[in-house]
């Protein structure tokens, strides 16, 4: 006679008795929440621009007919409200679509790991401006910092920095260049995201005192100039000695550049005083091209009055 077969009984863990269905679908597999937007708070100093661009008004054409099709990022606060560490351009567009919440997933970390976060998934963008890499770069080295990845010496501080060049395919070198824009100010900062002023002249110039650095974007501005890498290594050593003025800008920048054309030079009082007080240096030789114009035409109209 075969023997009955005893079913085993299974006796709930503590994890099933302590729970709720809720939680226990949580744990398998990753929800995601339609969060009111107004609930959204942006992440503190936030190094990535969110401009209201023709690239933004595809975004949210795009939002109102597929609505968010990749999750935003955000964490949960003390005080019962969201931080965004991933999707501001996202819940931007969503704002200017008319759509009351954001589609996000909620995530545990700390500052140090929400910082780390925020700045490698904004890598993913195809275009980056200087100042965002700037600052994008010290938040995470900062945050870095502070889990104690760095050391105190000289080796552990540029493997850091090359650490953070690795996300976005750059060397510890490249990092510290970006780095140190951030202590331009912002109207040079804004000549370097527009390509007015390439990388390393910018450096230089970050050395250079911020009340200093006034009288250069004023030279800049009033003479339609930009200093060369070498034009801005010898400000920053004048600097450093006290010598640079705002006269001492100007004789730098209106130097003839190798790829400058000719400049025509008047001397003389006889032909400075004829141009208006308030003319910048680089102008003269438009307004000397335009008198030449009008007084070409006059001689021209007095030649033909004498034909008839």
């Amino acid at each position: 006679m075969a023997k009955e077969k005893r079913e085993e009984i299974r006796f709930p863990s503590l994890d099933e008795l302590f729970s709720s269905q809720e939680e226990r679908d949580d744990a398998k597999l990753k929800r995601i929440y339609e969060i009111p937007l107004t609930e959204i708070d942006p992440f503190p100093d936030h190094p990535y621009k969110v401009r209201d661009d023709e690239d933004m008004m595809n975004l949210v054409e795009s939002v109102r007919v597929n609505g968010i099709i990749t999750p935003a990022t955000v964490r949960k606060k003390g005080d019962g409200r969201y931080e965004l560490l991933s999707g501001h351009r996202r819940k931007r567009a969503c704002e200017l679509a008319g759509l009351p919440t954001l589609r996000c997933d909620v995530v545990e970390m700390d500052r140090d790991e929400a910082t780390v976060f925020m700045v490698e998934s904004n890598f993913q963008r195809t275009t980056i401006l200087p100042s965002e890499k700037a600052f994008a770069y010290k938040m995470r080295l900062e945050a870095m910092d502070r889990q104690g990845v760095r050391g105190t010496c000289g080796p552990m501080v540029h493997k850091s920095r090359d650490a953070v060049g690795d996300v976005a395919g750059e060397s510890g070198r490249t990092v510290s260049r970006y780095i140190r824009l951030t202590e331009l100010i912002p109207e040079i900062l804004e000549l370097v995201d527009e390509g007015k002023i390439a990388l390393r002249p910018a450096v230089e110039l970050s050395y250079i005192p911020k009340d200093i650095q006034e009288d250069i974007f004023n030279c800049i501005d009033m003479e339609q100039c930009t200093p060369t890498h070498s034009q801005a290594i010898r400000m920053r050593k004048m600097a450093g000695e006290s010598k640079l003025t705002p006269e001492s800008i100007e004789a730098v920048m209106l130097e003839e550049k190798p790829n400058q054309k000719e400049r025509i030079v008047f001397r003389g009082d006889r032909i400075a005083k004829l141009f208006p007080r308030d003319l910048p240096l680089s102008k003269r030789e438009d307004f000397v091209a335009a008198a030449m114009e009008h007084y070409n035409r006059f001689l021209q109209r007095k030649a033909r009055d004498q034909e008839r």
